[in-house]
């Protein structure tokens, strides 16, 4: 099985943005499509940005065990279908993970060889400008995520590596620099 890579770190640092950059930069690169039972934003798709599933599907997935992992976020549940993750993988193909916290320590439970590594903001106050100026969520939602990032920046450690985004040209470098060893190691 081909690289796995966990890019993980609170909501609203630039997990997405990094990903995008460095797919661009390593286009090898597979990015794994996650299942969420969060309605579709303006402008995603069904099986391009997630697979869209309702509750009773998701559950039902649980189940049966179809999932690498899992987590409820914000009163929605998102996930990586095992099936997403190994028909890239075993393809050949190196595969990147945007998750949250909980669903990387699920990663790295079951798959210890993947490599993780945790995206920081420079500070709790970028943290909070960074999902407001992004505009997808409400007040009490924005509040609820900066709750989560305080609990999820404490658990950077667990992380052999993390990269602050501080400067996107910077943490890109960083992240990149990072994959690129990894592919070198096989």
């Amino acid at each position: 099985m081909a690289k796995v890579f966990v890019i993980a770190g609170p909501s609203g640092v630039g997990k997405g943005t990094l990903i995008g950059r460095l797919r661009e930069r390593v286009p090898t690169l597979e990015l794994s499509v996650s299942a969420t039972t969060r309605p579709p934003r303006v402008g995603e798709r069904d099986g391009v940005d997630y697979h869209f599933l309702d509750r009773t599907e998701f559950d039902a997935r649980i189940a049966a065990d179809q999932f690498v992992e899992w987590a409820e976020y914000s009163n929605n549940r998102y996930g990586t279908l095992r099936s997403e993750l190994e028909r890239r993988a075993d393809a050949g193909f190196p595969v990147v993970l945007e998750i949250d916290l909980q669903g990387a320590r699920q990663v790295a439970e079951r798959m210890p060889a993947a490599v993780r590594v945790f995206v920081a903001p420079p500070d709790s106050a970028a943290l909070r400008q960074r999902l407001l100026a992004r505009a997808t969520d409400s007040p009490e939602v924005i509040e609820q995520r900066l709750e989560v990032a305080e609990a999820e920046l404490a658990a950077r450690e667990e992380f052999p590596y993390v990269v602050v985004n501080d400067s996107l040209e910077r943490a890109t470098d960083e992240l990149v620099a990072i994959v690129g060893s990894q592919l070198l190691v096989g």
